[in-house]
């Protein structure tokens, strides 16, 4: 059993880590509405930068890597983010919807990548258990 400090020590480190998670989704979204210019531009990248670094340190936690790597959660983020990238690219124009298409393309696809590799590793591993059938 964990003593009291590390217990608290350990939810801590999550609480910073998921707040700085959420605070660089709000940045990388919400600056617009406040800053203008070279400002706004920085604050978003940086709110970009911010989530993805947490995030990823998130997706690590090994509670979450199993959920990630379930099957259902697989295909709900391949055919979810593929059909957000088909309905951004044809309902938005310019730049904006290529790009927006392009990253949730890209979820798609790791999820499909997710998927695929899973299946070889269940065929992989039924002959390893099985190799006379």
């Amino acid at each position: 059993m964990k003593s009291l400090l590390a217990t608290v020590k350990s939810f801590v480190a999550n609480l910073l880590l998921w707040s700085f998670f959420v605070g660089g989704l709000a940045a990388s979204t919400a600056s617009g509405a406040v800053l203008d210019g070279t400002a706004k531009n920085a604050a978003t990248y940086t709110g970009i930068a911010v989530s993805l670094l947490a995030g990823s340190r998130i997706a690590k936690k090994p509670k979450i890597k199993a959920f990630l790597s379930k099957r259902s959660t697989l295909w709900f983020l391949f055919l979810f983010n593929g059909g957000v990238a088909a309905f951004c690219y044809l309902s938005m124009d310019g730049v904006k919807g290529i790009a927006t298409a392009a990253g949730m393309g890209l979820v798609s696809l790791g999820a499909a990548g997710g998927l695929i590799s899973g299946r070889r590793e269940s065929a992989a591993k039924a002959r390893v258990e099985e190799p006379w059938a």
